[in-house]
């Protein structure tokens, strides 16, 4: 029998979550049966959504004291009970917060073999990759002159939308909780400007660096800062709404802000779900594998060692003191 490690919700957090809201569990991996397929993670993506997860308030479902935390990976068959999926294979799903896990061929994904890194089958050409591919290239359909203002400006999402968005010609303006991170986009992303949101004045920044308008916002934060953008837009404006890092840990949702400012300004206002758009992955990826061999889309990521560093890892992502995206290696490859 091998002996598995899980990482399961021991309490649910008041706010933002610590170490101690997790439990390390070990326990027997059972049997598979026919047609089932045993896996071992690699890299465990972690991501905002999953404080959502634990709220009870996500799409994708919650989780409960005691359960295993949801999560997406890059794994490697160990072994195989069905034709689809042989010993080796490098796959993606969504095995959570563990080492190893079991599952129907339906629920495995080959990872490509010319995405190098590996882990970057959950960021920059994963669901990270997609999220901000959606709403930069086919929602709010990018074009040359567009000034763009992206929040959380280097995480994940952020930092590959802000490298699309310059891919495309675009001036792109990011919000972010540091001078080391403002630094950060600026130097290794290509971003024009980056405002401090802790030390500098967000809206007089703004009207400074955006002086005829945001033709494009890309919201992961909601609160403060999207009232701030609403109030600034162009003419024509598309206002991408993609996440709610600002609202994550509170058990209340802030008022939006007032439509007349999407009026005023005609903008189109879409909200993102990325698994609208899952079955375009391959287009997606067709189209920005080419930008991350060539070096103009890149990566940061906040990589931590050890299944049982996630609980620690995941605290630190929810304090929005990442740089680039949260990943975990589980199992040296």
């Amino acid at each position: 029998m091998i002996d598995n490690i899980q990482i399961q919700l021991a309490s649910f957090p008041d706010g933002i979550p610590e170490p101690e809201h997790f439990s390390i569990v070990r326990l027997p991996v059972g049997q598979i049966t026919e047609g089932q397929v045993l896996c071992e993670t690699l890299y465990l993506s972690l991501d905002p959504y999953m404080r959502s997860q634990i709220a009870g308030r996500h799409m994708s479902g919650s989780v409960l004291v005691g359960d295993v935390m949801k999560g997406e990976t890059v794994s490697r068959v160990v072994e195989s009970k069905t034709p689809a999926f042989k010993s080796g294979d490098i796959v993606r799903c969504f095995a959570g917060w563990q080492k190893y896990s079991i599952h129907s061929a339906a629920e495995l994904f080959p990872v490509a073999p010319n995405i190098k890194p590996l882990s970057y089958a959950l960021s920059a050409l994963g669901m990270t990759g997609l999220t901000a591919y959606a709403g930069m290239i086919w929602q709010a359909k990018l074009k040359a002159g567009d000034v763009v203002v992206i929040p959380a400006a280097i995480g994940g999402v952020g930092a590959t939308a802000g490298q699309l968005a310059k891919i495309y010609g675009c001036t792109v303006i990011g919000i972010a909780g540091s001078d080391e991170k403002c630094l950060h986009a600026t130097q290794q992303l290509g971003y024009d400007a980056c405002i401090n949101r802790k030390t500098e004045n967000i809206a007089q920044r703004l009207d400074e660096l955006c002086p005829t308008g945001i033709d494009v916002f890309f919201d992961l934060v909601g609160g403060e800062i999207l009232h701030l953008a609403s109030e600034r837009l162009a003419i024509g404006a598309r206002v991408i709404l993609c996440g709610l890092m600002a609202e994550y840990n509170k058990d209340t949702r802030s008022a939006g802000p007032p439509p007349g400012n999407w009026i005023k300004a005609r903008a189109i206002v879409y909200g993102l779900v990325v698994y609208d758009f899952e079955t375009r992955r391959d287009e997606f990826i067709s189209e920005c594998l080419p930008y991350v061999l060539d070096g103009r889309l890149k990566m940061p990521q906040d990589k931590t060692v050890g299944l049982e560093t996630a609980p620690a890892a995941f605290c630190k992502l929810m304090r929005g003191e990442n740089v680039g995206k949260a990943v975990v290696e589980v199992t040296a490859r």
